[in-house]
Parts: structure tokens; sequence; C-alpha cells
């Protein structure tokens, strides 16, 4: 697996395994069989519901601790230093680990500048490796960095051939962030995997259109973190370290852009309701 060095030195896996929507009663399975086809990374949240699954697979997995990086975040309920101090070892202590490889801030919204300084704290004190946050968009982020001591070390953000967001990227390599894809494939949204340039670089390369995907974030330096319940995607998932776009495929890729998301708009009015919903229903397809 490549790795990619964060601000601070740290390495860090550029593919690893996300469950969002992985269900508890499924995840220590899941995430067990991620490990045995070869993921280094495994990235989960409070939110998700799953972290105490997370960790006993990660207990039943045969590695040792530090060969697993391993991710999770703090949502808005959990924003506040007090807040987010408490959220972190309650979240260290359900996935029964004495430190975190990465600890984030879920979402823009709340106190996370109050999280921040937690996180801070943490970060110094060695029970974290490395922090940062998910889906700020560039004011956000270049607000935080004008404010913080350290700054983020990753925006974990929706990237993928429909939302493509180059002044995004390039203010992050301005500011030293590195970028994460959630959601590198749109959950196939809008036609994602039936794309006919997609397919037609994939064809080319002997790979899939998720393949060729997964290639191209992190033949960018952007890390990926898909998911799926079933081992023979997650080794599909994993088999594009022998190939590389060419500087045709990327042109055709980036006409590919349609400068919106799919998945999730902080911006919007509507979705930032949605997202405070998930405090009052918490189901794992709402967030």
């Amino acid at each position: 697996m490549e790795t990619i060095t964060l601000e601070n030195g740290v390495a860090m896996p550029l593919e690893g395994f996300g469950v969002f929507q992985v269900q508890e009663e499924t995840c220590e399975e899941t995430v067990l069989a991620a490990i045995q086809a070869g993921y280094r990374l495994i990235d989960t949240a409070s939110a998700y519901q799953n972290e105490a699954a997370v960790g006993r697979a990660l207990r039943r997995c045969g590695l040792p601790r530090e060969a697993v990086f391993l991710t999770t975040k703090a949502y808005i309920q959990e924003m506040g230093y007090e807040n987010t101090k408490a959220a972190f070892a309650a979240s260290c202590q359900r996935l029964g680990v004495g430190y975190l490889d990465l600890y984030l801030v879920h979402m823009p919204f709340g106190d996370y500048y109050g999280a921040w300084r937690a996180m801070e704290e943490l970060y110094q004190e060695g029970k974290v490796r490395a922090i940062g946050v998910c889906n700020f968009l560039p004011d956000r982020l270049l607000d935080l960095c004008c404010q913080a001591k350290v700054c983020p070390q990753v925006n974990q953000i929706e990237r993928h051939p429909h939302y493509q967001r180059p002044e995004d990227l390039a203010l992050m390599a301005e500011l030293g962030v590195r970028p994460q894809a959630w959601a590198p494939f749109a959950e196939g949204l809008n036609g994602m995997f039936t794309e006919p340039v997609l397919g037609e670089i994939a064809r080319k390369h002997g790979k899939t259109p998720a393949q060729v995907i997964l290639r191209w974030n992190v033949q960018q330096g952007v890390m990926v973190i898909p998911k799926s319940v079933h081992r023979a995607r997650m080794e599909e998932n994993l088999d594009i370290w022998d190939f590389s776009l060419d500087g045709e495929d990327l042109a055709r890729i980036a006409a590919l852009d349609r400068g919106r998301p799919s998945m999730l708009d902080p911006r919007k009015v509507s979705e930032v309701k949605r997202v405070y919903a998930y405090l009052e229903n918490p189901v794992l397809t709402s967030l």
C-alpha cells in the first residue's frame, strides 16, 4: 500500500476502508474481511454507531495496533472544548485503543473552534498522531488555519469525477492540508458507474470504472476510503496500483466535472437542517 506524508511527517495510506452505513451487527466481520484483504486504514466516526465493532475487529485481526491507521470523528453534538475531550475518550473506549492515528471534526457546524482547541491539546499530548476536519469548504478551512496553532493535516471531502473541486485542492496544497475523498464513487449516483468515458478508460487499462475512479484520485494525491461489504469488491478496490492514467485519460475525466456535490452541500439550508436532524433521529442513511 502506498502512503502519503502529512505535513507533520506522519505516513498515511493513500487508500483505506470506510464503514459509513455499515451496521453494527455486520461491521465487525466486514472490517475483519477488509483487513484480511489488505486494507491498513480504517475510517469510522462516533455518528456511525459502529466504533465498538471496529474495535473488536482490530483486536481479532492479529495485527499489532500500529499496523492499522485508525480514524474516527466527533459529530456536531460533540463540538466544544469539554465536549470534544469527553467524546475523544468515549471513542477510544468504544474502539478499545489508547490512541488514534487521526481525529476529525465531522461537520463545519457547532463550536468547532472549541473542539479544535481540544484536538490541538490531544495532538500535543501524543494521544492522536494527526488532526483534521471533514466537509470544510475553502473559506472555513482558511479561517480555521488562520486561527489555529496547529493547522488541520487532513480535510476529508466529497470528491469524485462529477465534483472535482480544483480550487479546493489548490488551497489545501497551499495550506499543507492533505485531501481525502469520502464517497469516491458518489454511491453510484447520477450514473457514475455507467459514464461512457470511464468505461472506455477502464477497458483501455483492463480495469473497472471503479478502479479508474480510485486511481484518478490517488494519482493526484487524494486519499480515498471506498466502502463495500463484499470481499470481491474490497479486493477489486485495492487492485489499483499496477496501472497509471495518462494525460489524455486525465483530460477526459476532467471534462466530467459538474461543479456541484452529489451527496452533501454544507452551504444549503436544507442540508444543514438534514445533518442537524441526525441528532434527533440517528439513521445512518441521513448523514
